[in-house]
């Protein structure tokens, strides 16, 4: 990790140097094939989840953040930086994209924040791509705030920032198009990307999810049919949209359903590792192209070492190094 100061330095360049940036004279690279350019290059589908939950952050981080730091909030949002900031510097050339769940950056307050905005420009300078796990969903203006936040620039006393500026956020879809117009909008001047939840890896899902209407399609089919829709007319040359869907690896027999429904929609598919979902399970995410989806794993990569013979805690980016190169064999042998 580099000392504070040169990192500091380091990051208010990289922010001029996007704030400043002239979109007027340079169309945005399409969400898409940025995405489906980075996977080919590195050869790999995998998504890191980072989901720093402090009880599994190896002790000797914790303890020397909170021996560092009298505000607890400041100690736990570094800790979680720093054993984040491991994982990426074991993983990144090995990966396309990291995924951020915003909820473990966010329950240590205005700390977390800061802190998931750093972890967004240092993945940004390892050549990855970001994708915001928020999971956002409002209406109106509400929800353009929240874009605006997350994909594009806001407005502050006639100068438009960019904020967070992570390339994809997940987005909500239950309260309509308004919801994901915003959304929509700021990919579409940015080069941004977004993941609309349509089949979810979590064991209730099926409560609301796989409800039949009268048609006998399912509301996972019903939202499938209106994302093909929404995301028609902004295919990148890649032959992909650049709205994308989540589908949970631990569904393959509706995910197959949904990969008919929507051939030029990029999954993001949860589930695979802790959750049970394995690389047979994801295959029918995938198109006959080999491209088409991104495997998500969190727990069984960034603490790989818990269940390791070979690994200790302070081996923990080694492990999390070996759990990628296993997810990638698994996947492409599949």
């Amino acid at each position: 990790m580099p000392p504070k100061k040169d990192q500091e330095t380091s990051k208010q360049k990289e922010l001029e140097k996007r704030q400043n940036r002239d979109e007027k004279s340079q169309k945005p690279f399409h969400f898409a094939d940025r995405l489906n350019d980075h996977i080919k290059a590195k050869k790999s589908s995998v998504c890191v989840g980072l989901d720093p939950r402090l009880e599994q952050v190896p002790a000797f981080i914790r303890e020397k953040h909170f021996a560092k730091h009298s505000n607890p909030f400041t100690a736990a949002a570094e800790s979680a930086l720093e054993f984040c900031m491991g994982i990426i510097d074991a993983t990144h050339d090995l990966v396309p994209v990291i995924k951020p769940q915003l909820a473990f950056f966010e329950q240590f307050g205005s700390e977390g924040v800061r802190v998931f905005e750093e972890l967004v420009w240092y993945a940004r300078s390892k050549n990855l791509l970001t994708i915001s796990d928020a999971k956002r969903g409002d209406i109106g203006s509400t929800a353009e705030a929240y874009a605006k936040a997350f994909l594009g620039k806001v407005d502050v006393m006639g100068k438009e920032l960019f904020v967070f500026d992570t390339d994809a956020i997940t987005v909500n879809p239950y309260l309509g198009f308004d919801g994901i117009k915003p959304f929509a909008t700021e990919c579409r001047k940015h080069g941004k990307g977004m993941f609309i939840l349509v089949k979810t890896s979590n064991v209730t899902s099926s409560d609301l999810q796989d409800l039949e209407m009268q048609d006998k399609n399912t509301v996972y089919e019903i939202m499938a049919q209106y994302l093909e829709s929404w995301g028609a007319d902004d295919i990148g040359e890649s032959g992909y949209s650049f709205m994308g869907a989540v589908v949970g690896a631990t569904f393959p027999a509706q995910a197959k359903k949904l990969r008919k429904l929507m051939p030029n929609t990029i999954f993001l598919v949860p589930g695979y590792g802790a959750q049970g979902g394995t690389a047979k399970d994801v295959k029918e995410c995938f198109n006959k192209d080999g491209l088409g989806a991104i495997v998500n794993a969190s727990r069984s990569i960034m603490y790989a070492w818990e269940n390791s013979d070979t690994y200790t805690e302070k081996d923990f980016a080694d492990a999390a190094r070996a759990a990628v190169e296993k997810m990638n064999k698994d996947i492409a042998e599949a």
